[in-house]
């Protein structure tokens, strides 16, 4: 468990900072050296997913669809039921992270852009903030819902990582909000000396 665990908070850092490197470009122009990194951070993302995907496929769900969306056999019934609702709607959550996950990844080439074009693979990228909120939800339900007293045991202690996650998804937030509202600054900026430069442009004509 803390293999996978591990691999998957590795896979959250590195989408964190794939996304933040974009932002934080537009607000802090010696940032933009890092951008160069971008993809191949995004790549590692994806695939640090997918290990983190197989290794709880084959360690824990045993390669069954049914218990990983959160169905076990009940002796008493004879039968599947299930038993943590929760569980599986976030673990689908994280099944369609890693799909879109692993098709940005397979495009994140010069090749790919040439072929698409650039505003198909423009569009394509921009799932990239579903994938970040996907993954948000996936990791938050395993950070603060899943492991408590419903487990009917005593549940274990609070994850250390609970304060760094949610730090990070702010700051990450933080600097998409901050670099849109700069953007909407600098054109209007810009179209109020564009009008300007007219304005006087006709005045000395």
């Amino acid at each position: 468990m803390r293999l996978w665990k591990s691999v998957g908070d590795g896979s959250l850092i590195l989408l964190l900072a794939t996304l933040a490197i974009g932002p934080l470009a537009k607000l802090w122009r010696p940032a933009g050296r890092a951008i160069v990194w971008r993809r191949e951070a995004g790549i590692w993302f994806a695939v640090l997913a997918a290990v983190h995907a197989i290794l709880i496929l084959n360690g824990w769900a045993r390669w069954s669809l049914s218990r990983l969306f959160g169905f076990e056999f009940v002796a008493q019934l004879g039968r599947e039921a299930r038993m943590e609702p929760g569980f599986g709607l976030a673990n689908l959550l994280g099944i369609v992270a890693l799909v879109w996950g692993l098709a940005l990844a397979a495009t994140s080439t010069d090749a790919a852009v040439r072929r698409l074009g650039p505003a198909s693979w423009k569009w394509l990228h921009s799932a990239a903030q579903v994938v970040f909120y996907l993954v948000l939800l996936h990791v938050g339900y395993y950070l603060f819902l899943h492991y408590t007293l419903s487990f009917h045991r005593m549940p274990p202690e609070p994850d250390w990582f609970r304060i760094p996650f949610v730090l990070l998804g702010l700051c990450v937030v933080g600097l998409q909000m901050a670099a849109f509202v700069h953007t909407v600054r600098r054109r209007k900026t810009a179209r109020s000396s564009s009008r300007s430069s007219r304005v006087a442009g006709k005045a000395a004509s």
